[in-house]
């Protein structure tokens, strides 16, 4: 198919990517109306890595509802796409930003998305985290014991629905903290309260700016030390760090001065087969860093794959598979790269995996026509679509929407 357009031409192929072109294409389950209970159990677990996908949501097309109202989704469909990632035995991170929290995905929504996918995974014996956050607070807290207080009642209840909590990084907090001792402080009481160790995650002002100057400074430098602080204060509740801010020398350095037992989850979407890959085996202290990433939304398939070769010790592998995967991410999350989730949903449309191509808050407009081109180029080179008839089909029709001639 090729794609004309006034600010240049693109030309998909219905092959994969040459890389790939030996193996068939990554296929999932088909969509099941029944409950996760009666899904298929997944395949064994991933081995030598611990691998979160974080999930998109489905909104509801039908739901008459505005920009800045409560969201509305579509419950079947956002379910059915967690049980295609566990399918392939992948970890699902929950009520993240790649589900448009704080982008659309309001509180009350996020916390029954939290209830029903953990239900799920139960029923189909999948991983589930979930980011606890303190977005129930609508306008600016008054002190930092409110900000806490939002903590508390989110982490609350995400153990109660049996997920792994996930502390977010906080707007309110950011908005409040006076310096890095308010970090340490709010931190080390969510600590001292979760039940089971939980991820901690630091997320770059580049996905959020409401974010800049997070753990009290804007010199990375000086934040990444309070973040270690937190957690040499509390190092047996915390299982994990997702680091997102697509910076893989800082990332590395990180991940060796973590304490023993405490694992690296990159949210570097820019160079996560390098990072997951690690130092090589036979240097000593040899790191790695696990995943938890959004990119692994839509190439779920593809990173299953690799991380399995990964577990055999096929590094070469591994890379090969993962490799070509990047341009693509690197297109989605290009800035402004919070509106990264525009991509990912339009590539689940394409897929298959939902029946439109509308996001909770109309964010389906967040990005230009030339840029969905692309990553239709993209994903078509690596083999991403199931049935490529139907996503031409569906390229086809957004593009005579946007009143390009076919």
């Amino acid at each position: 198919m090729t794609i004309e357009l006034p600010y240049g031409s693109y030309h998909p192929r219905t092959d994969p990517h040459p890389a790939l072109s030996s193996r068939p294409r990554p296929q999932s389950p088909p969509p099941s109306s029944t409950t996760g209970s009666q899904s298929p159990p997944p395949p064994p677990p991933l081995s030598s890595r611990t691998v979160f996908s974080a999930a998109h949501v489905v909104a509801d097309p039908y739901a008459d509802t505005t920009p800045d109202g409560p969201a509305a989704l579509d419950w079947d469909a956002t379910l059915a796409f967690r049980r295609h990632l566990w399918a392939h035995g992948l970890g699902v991170a929950e009520a993240m930003d790649t589900a448009q929290r704080g982008m659309g995905l309001d509180w009350p929504r996020a916390a029954e998305l939290i209830t029903r996918s953990a239900a799920e995974a139960r029923a189909c014996g999948g991983r589930i985290s979930a980011g606890a956050g303190t977005d129930q607070l609508t306008t600016p807290p008054s002190s930092l014991a409110e900000v806490s207080k939002a903590y508390e009642e989110q982490l609350a209840h995400i153990e109660s629905a049996g997920a792994q909590p996930i502390l977010m990084a906080s707007r309110a907090l950011a908005a409040t903290a006076t310096g890095p001792e308010d970090y340490l402080t709010v931190y080390g009481e969510l600590l001292r309260q979760a039940r089971e160790p939980v991820i901690l995650h630091w997320l770059g002002p580049m996905f959020d700016p409401a974010l800049t100057g997070y753990w009290g400074s804007s010199d990375l430098d000086a934040a990444t030390e309070t973040f270690l602080q937190v957690i040499a204060a509390h190092p047996d509740k915390v299982d994990g760090v997702k680091v997102s801010l697509l910076d893989a020398d800082r990332e590395v350095d990180l991940r060796r001065r973590l304490p023993e037992g405490v694992r690296c989850y990159t949210g570097d979407d820019f160079h996560y087969p390098e990072l997951i890959a690690g130092d090589d085996p036979s240097t000593p202290g040899a790191r790695f860093s696990h995943a938890l990433l959004g990119i692994f939304d839509p190439i779920g398939p593809l990173a299953a794959e690799a991380v399995r070769l990964l577990d055999t010790g096929d590094r070469a592998g591994f890379r090969t598979v993962l490799d070509p995967t990047v341009e693509l991410s690197r297109h989605l999350f290009a800035a402004p790269t919070r509106y990264y989730k525009t991509g990912v949903v339009l590539l689940a449309w394409l897929a298959g995996h939902q029946e439109h191509f509308t996001m909770v808050g109309g964010l389906q407009s967040a990005r230009s026509l030339p840029h969905l081109a692309r990553a239709y180029e993209l994903a078509d080179r690596l083999g991403l679509f199931p049935d490529p008839a139907l996503a031409e089909h569906r390229m086809r029709a957004l593009l005579t929407v946007h009143g390009v001639p076919q």
